[in-house]
Parts: structure tokens; sequence; C-alpha cells
């Protein structure tokens, strides 16, 4: 059997949830779908998932749902964007995205009084690869520029963003999850964000 999968049986006991806990949390869209693998086993038909993705998501249900909702973790959960709005100084007070990173989103997109959750989700994607130093502020213009002319053909998707470079010369891109990507020789692959798992990111930052 795969590594990276748990069977139902071996994640209640782990977990300590009950099966009618597991199966509420699907139906409220707590736990996609596409979680729940059939695989055949010697004593027939068993259900599986993808053991690091699973056990994540369950810890944050269980930490998380004395404070939210199971209405509001679903919208947690879930890829598509909210209509919250932050100014630039509630930006930088929940420490979503520096000071300095934001004045060149700024500079590069325009101000406005607030930011919609897109707009400071491109910021935070930028913010997070700025600090690791993968890549230049030239290299963030660039950025910045392919989420805003990509991103809504993917809004509500899962989708994962690749950032490139090759003999210098940088470039990214969006690409649909799941989805097999091969590079030619010599590329350096400088970063991968699942923006599913960034927008998650971002909405707890917003609600704390």
């Amino acid at each position: 059997m795969d590594q990276d999968l748990i069977s139902k049986k071996d994640l209640l006991e782990l977990t300590g949830i009950s099966y009618g806990q597991l199966y509420r949390w699907k139906r409220k869209n707590l736990i996609p779908e596409d979680w729940f693998i059939r695989k055949s086993t010697f004593t027939g038909q068993e259900t599986f998932f993808p053991k690091d993705k699973i056990l994540t998501r369950i810890d944050k249900i269980i930490n998380m749902k004395d404070d939210l909702s199971l209405d509001d973790l679903a919208d947690m959960f879930s890829p598509n964007p909210t209509e919250t709005m932050l100014n630039k100084d509630e930006v930088v007070k929940r420490n979503i995205v520096s000071k300095v990173t934001l004045d060149f989103f700024i500079e590069q997109q325009g101000y406005s009084e607030e930011f919609s959750f897109e707009k400071i989700l491109y910021a935070y994607i930028l913010e997070k690869l700025l600090q690791t130093g993968e890549i230049s502020l030239e290299e963030g213009k660039t950025l910045l520029q392919v989420l805003s002319d990509s991103y809504k053909k993917f809004e509500g998707k899962n989708c994962e963003l690749i950032f490139i470079r090759k003999f210098g010369i940088s470039t990214c891109f969006l690409v649909s999850i799941p989805s097999e990507t091969y590079f030619e020789s010599g590329v350096k692959v400088v970063a991968r964000f699942n923006l599913a798992n960034c927008i998650e990111e971002l909405k707890i930052k917003m609600n704390d």
C-alpha cells in the first residue's frame, strides 16, 4: 500500500474522531470528496486518505471548531476568495504583509482605500517569496503581473504557482491541480505554491 496513504480505520484510531464526525465533516465540505480514495484490499474495498493532508486538516478542524461554526470552517478551507476587505494599516497590523512589501505592491498595483481579498492574496504570496530571499524585487514585478493577468481564470479552482529560473532568467505561471509538469534540463524550480493552501493561510490570518 502507498506509504503516503492512511486507511480510514487507522485514521479514526489515530485521531480519536468517530466515523460519524468524519462523514459529517465531509458533508459540510470540510474534507474534500476526492480525499476519500477507494482501493481494493484482501478484505475487499476500503477507504484511504492522503495521510499528511487529512491529518493536518483534522488537526485544524479540532483546534478551530470551538471558535468557528462548521460553515465558517468550510468557508475557511474553500479555495474561493472572501468578500472581506482591509485597509493598508489593517494588512500590516495583522502581520499579513510587511509595510515594505505592501509599499512595493502599491507602487506596482496602485493604491486604494481598501484592498480586496484577491489583492491581499497577491501581496501575501509576494511577501512569502521575498522573505525567503527566493526572488528579487524585479522578479516580484513579474509575479504580480502573472497573478493579476491569470489568477481570475483559476478562481475557485485548485491551482499551483510555479516560479522557475534558468541562466538567470526567471518566469512564473499558474497550472491546474492535479497536473504533471516537466521542465527542460537546467531549469531550477525556485518555488511552488498551492494557492488553495495560501488562501487558507490568508483567511486564518485575516480572521485572527
